[in-house]
């Protein structure tokens, strides 16, 4: 009885030890942190919540505007996207918060609200930063988190009639580069913006890269279509939102710094600004086809999303391209009981890639939806409308960025 007696008491006491620290952490609050500490722990949260620092307290306000908390969350490894939305007006700032999905609307940043009438459109992103394009062709990188705004200095327009096919971002941890590409194939050059020293450096002349295995004549009878199984269909012109106008994307290789795009027929163009020389890729579909074809980043490599009519339905599938095989091959496919809604609407598709997903708004006369693709799962699922004041938006197309406020412009 004693021994039982002395284990009750000893259970007795370790209970009470319990339930005092319980007590004591149920009193816990994070005012007892000092500054350092607070900040760190705030850094985690997801970004969105930087909008409500301010409005917590005097002291949590003090850290959304110090710069120490800034250089925390730069230690933060990664943040869930966001996709900065464009509608057919471009006076909103909305987007899509993967991490909480679902929808938010941003302050418009004071730049545009002083500048309402330069009508710029968003045209790239990368990082934390989306870069504008105003009417005149000047150009403007913004945080949308933070609001702040940085105007580039002018660009030489070059010679008279010079098309631009391109315009590619690349940010890293305390800089970017603007790339823009021009010319009329096979002369092509490119110029680029680097925001450490201000300015834009002299422009570089690309050089055709003759490799028999990767390019084909896309004039001869003999090319050779990968995608032959989808069948002829009847030939338009392809569609393309004016915000991806200069649809691309950048990647980094190797070392090698490549810039893909799209020329006016659907072939993808790769500009390797390291090499200084560009190749086209083989056709997916014969120029004759009518077809809505994009393409994106992710995980550091380029994919097209292409969608097709075949055989009385719509096929949307991811492809890549394999440079041992020299060839496209499949990586996801849309089920068919999604796509065949698309049948016949002559739909235009326009993605962005954030890590393994692909969001892509599809977009008729007829109806609008937004879609995401895992390319890991091959899951494909169609986001919820955006409602606002009861009108649900309409948008053109996405751009995808890391929501970062210590992203700097």
């Amino acid at each position: 009885m004693e021994n039982m007696d002395c284990g009750a008491s000893r259970q007795t006491r370790k209970r009470k030890l319990q339930e005092q620290d319980e007590c004591a952490l149920s009193f816990f609050s994070m005012d007892e942190l000092n500054q350092d500490l607070l900040e760190n722990v705030l850094s985690w949260l997801p970004t969105s919540t930087f909008f409500r620092l301010s409005l917590v307290c005097k002291r949590w306000k003090s850290v959304a505007d110090s710069a120490s908390f800034k250089l925390a969350c730069s230690q933060i490894p990664s943040r869930e996207p966001w996709f900065f939305m464009v509608d057919h007006r471009l006076n909103q700032s909305i987007i899509f918060d993967s991490a909480e999905r679902g929808w938010k609307r941003l302050n418009h940043p004071p730049y545009f609200a002083q500048n309402a009438n330069s009508n710029s459109m968003p045209i790239s992103a990368s990082g934390g930063l989306v870069c504008f394009r105003s009417d005149a062709g000047n150009f403007i990188v913004c945080n949308p988190v933070t609001g702040s705004c940085h105007d580039l200095p002018p660009v030489d327009p070059g010679p008279k009639n010079q098309c631009l096919h391109a315009i590619a971002m690349n940010t890293n941890q305390h800089s970017y580069k603007l790339i823009l590409v021009s010319g009329e194939l096979p002369k092509l050059s490119f110029k680029v913006y680097n925001s450490s020293l201000n300015l834009w450096e002299e422009e570089v002349s690309l050089k055709r890269k003759v490799d028999e295995t990767l390019e084909f004549d896309s004039n001869g009878d003999d090319a050779v279509y990968f995608l032959s199984k989808a069948g002829n269909v009847v030939a338009t012109d392809m569609q393309r939102s004016p915000s991806k106008q200069f649809s691309s994307v950048f990647t980094l290789k190797d070392g090698e710094e490549i810039v893909y795009f799209l020329n006016s027929t659907g072939t993808v163009v790769a500009c390797n600004l390291t090499r200084k020389c560009f190749s086209e890729y083989p056709r997916l579909l014969p120029p004759f086809s009518e077809y809505s074809i994009d393409v994106v980043e992710c995980r550091g490599e380029m994919f097209v999303v292409l969608l097709s009519e075949v055989f009385g339905s719509a096929s949307l599938r991811v492809w890549k391209f394999d440079d041992g095989m020299r060839c496209w091959i499949q990586i996801a496919a849309m089920p068919p009981s999604m796509s065949h809604e698309f049948y016949g609407k002559k739909v235009d598709v326009n993605c962005v890639g954030a890590g393994n997903q692909i969001f892509i708004c599809l977009n008729s006369a007829e109806f609008f939806s937004y879609v995401l693709c895992d390319l890991d799962t091959n899951k494909w699922i169609e986001l919820p409308k955006c409602t606002i004041n009861g009108e649900a938006m309409e948008f053109m197309s996405a751009f995808s960025l890391e929501p970062r406020i210590e992203a700097s412009v």
